[in-house]
């Protein structure tokens, strides 16, 4: 199959509707926008209906009432909008409906700026909504990886009847590279028998809810839940281990940042030194167990971020006292530098040594 050279946006929303999704709901921010403008113009081409709705909390609803269908559908948004959508998200993983949720972040916090961050790192993998409930979190590093991932995950959120969150940047979202629209793996999905589509006579009425006002039975429903992202933990972990063999020093990165440390990573080995990458895919669940086949020769673990620091919580539970860990990152929209990440690992390997 050809490869064709497409923006990052036009390549995550031509790869929903390779992926099935036939409804798409959302508001206009930047630097998502031509996301929506691509739905606009292509989802009526294979059937599907796009509606841009009066706010981003009225988009996650419709959302709602289109997954409770059992339709395929996502929304996109950026940074803020993707914070008015949270109450929504809740309730969707506690009505245990399918969908993708596409963001492309920017800089903050409050309104702050277009340019490309991950200071949303908290707000995804931690459920900025309400109550106990996990959203599946990837976070794709080329144009490449984000249309597999997109289409992979319509599959995934059918199988787990979960909201799936794919977490770019404004740099994934306005770049162009070359990508082609591959045939994904399919999983054996569970029949939508719950879905709200019509009794047809052959059945009562189908109701979907998150609502259990006996505390018990809200109990139960939440240990149910998390016997499900139980699962998610035991199958769903992806990451990418990067020239970690004979490293001194091992780079936590991820999605647009990795790339950067891989530039890193090629200069450094010409001056003879020895730097590795692990590279988280999902967010969460987190690839805790990656961190067990990092090397004997490692001295210290470096996390480069485009945040202030919100990967390293889990870098350091995950690392479980075995290694220093230090942190380098760049915030408000700002990118990390080769150079500047170059002479952290120096400034390190100083210290080591």
């Amino acid at each position: 199959m050809a490869k064709i050279l497409m923006k990052g946006n036009e390549a995550i929303a031509a790869a929903a509707i390779k992926g099935g999704c036939r409804y798409f709901f959302g508001y206009p921010i930047t630097p998502q926008n031509e996301i929506p403008e691509y739905m606009a113009r292509e989802l009526q081409k294979v059937g599907g209906c796009f509606v841009q709705a009066e706010s981003e909390l009225a988009a996650i609803n419709m959302v709602y009432g289109a997954a409770g269908s059992g339709a395929r559908v996502m929304t996109s948004s950026s940074s803020p909008g993707i914070a008015l959508k949270q109450e929504g998200i809740s309730y969707i993983a506690g009505a245990e409906l399918p969908c993708v949720i596409v963001n492309i972040s920017r800089g903050g916090p409050g309104l702050g700026g277009i340019q490309p961050s991950q200071g949303d790192y908290f707000q995804n993998t931690r459920g900025g909504g309400h109550g106990d409930y996990r959203t599946l979190v990837y976070a794709p590093a080329t144009l490449q990886e984000s249309v597999d991932l997109v289409m992979e995950a319509f599959e995934v959120a059918d199988y787990y009847r979960n909201p799936v969150i794919i977490s770019g940047d404004g740099m994934i979202g306005q770049m162009m590279e070359p990508v082609e629209f591959k045939e994904i793996p399919k999983r054996e999905l569970p029949p939508k028998d719950w879905a709200t589509d019509g009794t047809k006579g052959k059945r009562k009425p189908n109701i979907i809810n998150s609502l259990y006002l006996d505390p018990e039975q809200l109990e139960k429903h939440n240990w149910r839940l998390k016997e499900k992202y139980d699962r998610m933990v035991q199958n769903e972990v992806r990451y990418e281990m990067y020239n970690l063999e004979q490293a001194e020093i091992v780079i936590v990165a991820y999605g647009t940042t990795s790339r950067v440390v891989k530039n890193v990573i090629s200069i450094l080995s010409k001056e003879g030194i020895r730097v590795g990458l692990l590279r988280p895919i999902t967010l969460w669940p987190y690839p805790e167990k990656a961190f067990d086949e990092i090397p004997e020769t490692i001295k210290a673990l470096l996390s480069v971020e485009m945040s202030t620091g919100q990967m390293i919580d889990d870098i350091k539970i995950a690392a479980n006292g075995r290694w220093p860990v230090y942190f380098y990152g760049r915030s408000g929209g700002m990118v990390p530098t080769p150079d500047a990440i170059i002479e952290k690992v120096k400034e390190i390997l100083r210290g080591q040594r």
